[in-house]
């Protein structure tokens, strides 16, 4: 029976994550996985590779961004002997060894673009050549790969073949970040926790609810990397005791890289500070959005006899000039059309067509709609859309 329980989450964005891994991972067709540092992209590689019919073959993992541009290559599509200094005998490269199995291209992004060439035809005709030599070699070996860069605009600087480009999201997945998975952070935990446990012979008594709060609430900025180096300290540190939000909170500025080794409350406040600095600047960037997406509907709608918005309460010696209104005139302020559909309805039509136009891409229906990604799959959740 095949593995489905490797991609740890039960919330609607890993759910329907899920759902379209599983699909991709019957077929043999190149996929791209997109997302940010530490947000599992080599779990959901190898929850593919696991649930398809090369499950029983190889799985090879290679981090371009680790390897020397100079020796990837060799390393890709191996080397013979005496090829250049060092390489003191033959050797096959990863495309050799992955044959029936899955090959799995980390920060694909950090690809020289001499590499990039020989790499594109392996995906086209599954055929290179050693280091070395003129023989061509077959690998029929699945490509999943994976980068934490806008490749879209890598391509617009010329640091990334467009071609390659196309040819590799094929199916692109996008892995949202730790922060916007909900409470798939506790089943996470959960999981580390057990781990660590089993890891280090350490029996773990568990958070307090307060703790658990400040779980929820933190950002996360490692992503599911950070969840698990985190717990793992906290079990050894702390010797399996229960974890308040005191100690917790020793730890996250720990492990922050802009904060003292030393617990410092003023710099404990500065760290709440800061993430409410961000919260904020988040905000009104998504209503920046919501509000374009707003006009934006009303521009579309049937035009009705309009049912003008009342003018803004007087002003009294205090009030500030945008206290009621920013950015905007209140005369210049759109009307709004007594239509059919109520504005809701209306957005949701909007957003299931713009879906649809885009063949379910959330990525370029958001960019169709002016709104980031987040918003757009707020909006999904909002209206029950799928």
């Amino acid at each position: 029976m095949k593995q489905q329980s490797t991609l740890i989450g039960q919330s609607t964005l890993i759910t329907e994550l899920k759902e379209r891994a599983l699909q991709v991972a019957e077929t043999d067709i190149t996929v791209l996985i997109t997302g940010e540092t530490g947000s599992g992209k080599d779990v959901l590689a190898r929850f593919i590779h696991a649930n398809s019919k090369r499950a029983a073959h190889t799985f090879i993992p290679v981090n371009c961004g680790a390897i020397p541009s100079g020796l990837l290559e060799s390393e890709l599509f191996g080397h013979e002997k005496g090829s250049f200094t060092g390489a003191i005998q033959a050797r096959k490269g990863y495309f050799e060894s992955a044959d029936r199995g899955t090959i799995f291209l980390d920060e694909i992004g950090e690809m020289p673009p001499e590499t990039q060439v020989k790499f594109l035809r392996v995906l086209e005709t599954g055929e290179f050549q050693r280091v070395g030599s003129s023989e061509t070699i077959r690998s029929d070996a699945r490509v999943i790969a994976a980068t934490n860069r806008n490749l879209y605009q890598e391509v617009a600087e010329n640091k990334f073949r467009e071609d390659l480009y196309y040819r590799l999201r094929s199916v692109e997945l996008y892995l949202p970040p730790l922060r916007e998975r909900g409470r798939d952070i506790l089943l996470l935990i959960e999981h580390f926790v057990r781990a660590s446990e089993r890891r280090h012979g350490i029996i773990f008594e568990g958070f307090t609810a307060d703790a658990v709060e400040m779980l929820l609430r933190y950002p996360w900025p490692g992503n599911v990397r950070e969840l698990r180096n985190l717990i793992d300290s906290l079990l050894v540190l702390e010797k399996g005791n229960k974890i308040s939000p005191e100690i917790l909170q020793k730890h996250l500025i720990q492990r922050s890289r802009h904060k003292s080794l030393i617990h410092d409350p003023s710099q404990s406040e500065k760290q709440e500070l800061n993430l409410l600095y961000s919260s904020i600047i988040q905000l009104r960037q998504e209503m920046s959005e919501i509000r374009h997406l707003l006009q934006m509907l009303l521009q579309n709608r049937p035009q009705q006899p309009p049912l003008l918005l009342p003018g803004p309460p007087a002003q009294t010696k205090n009030d500030s000039p945008d206290r009621y209104w920013q950015d905007k005139d209140p005369s210049s302020l759109p009307a709004i059309p007594d239509a059919t559909l109520s504005l809701e309805e209306t957005e949701k039509k909007t957003i299931t067509e713009a879906l649809l136009a885009h063949n379910g891409n959330k990525r370029n229906t958001a960019k169709a709609l002016g709104i980031t990604e987040r918003t757009l799959y707020r909006k999904i959740n909002a209206y029950g859309l799928r």
